[in-house]
């Protein structure tokens, strides 16, 4: 089973909140000063596991950026640490940052995968993609969600794999599923617990 190497960043990050549709705007704000970004399909965000309040989501001092991207564009990092995003009048300073290689997890849940609205259709359609990468493992489809704000609207279904092995753990975690990765779809991260999901 071959695939890019891909690895993670995580950078700091000191802000209070976010807009709770950030994906799009933090996005925008990282191409600003990060443009080469933008030049790969394979980069992705890694989403915000972050708790709300009054619409918006409460960053902490713990709360770190994590960019998913293929080695070989590492360096168009350097030039984030000491940057200010503004995203949608929520200001967050970037602080350092470093490499973190994936590991192997035999559970992965991706908050929100994007495909057809039919969860028959999209399930098959995963199945597809899965065979494809040569990933044999099990699935849980979750509930349907939409990232949306007053110009994008992005719709698809949380969703679990588990049973993996390490090789196809690596493998999805670096190529992900679906499109809008750089929006955190089809990102998929370690999940300890499929039995919270329904």
């Amino acid at each position: 089973m071959q695939h890019s190497a891909v690895t993670e960043v995580s950078i700091d990050m000191n802000g209070m909140t976010l807009p709770a549709a950030y994906p799009f705007t933090l996005w925008s704000a990282l191409l600003q000063h990060a443009p080469g970004l933008g030049e790969s399909a394979a980069v992705g965000i890694v989403p915000f596991r972050l708790s709300s309040s009054e619409g918006k989501l409460l960053l902490t001092k713990r709360t770190k950026l994590v960019i998913r991207l293929p080695e070989e564009l590492t360096d168009i990092i350097a030039s984030l640490p000491g940057k200010v995003l503004e995203i949608d009048g929520h200001r967050v300073e970037l602080g350092g940052s470093h490499l973190r290689p994936l590991q192997p997890y035999p559970t992965l849940h991706a908050p929100l995968v994007t495909g057809c609205a039919d969860e028959i259709t999209f399930m098959r359609e995963i199945r597809t993609s899965l065979d494809a990468m040569g990933i044999g493992a099990n699935l849980i489809c979750g509930r349907r969600s939409t990232l949306k704000n007053d110009k994008y609207e992005i719709g698809g279904f949380s969703l679990v794999v588990h049973d993996l092995k390490p090789e196809e753990s690596l493998h999805l975690q670096s190529s992900g599923l679906g499109n809008a990765k750089c929006y955190g779809c089809g990102v998929f991260l370690p999940y300890k617990a499929i039995s919270s999901l329904e």
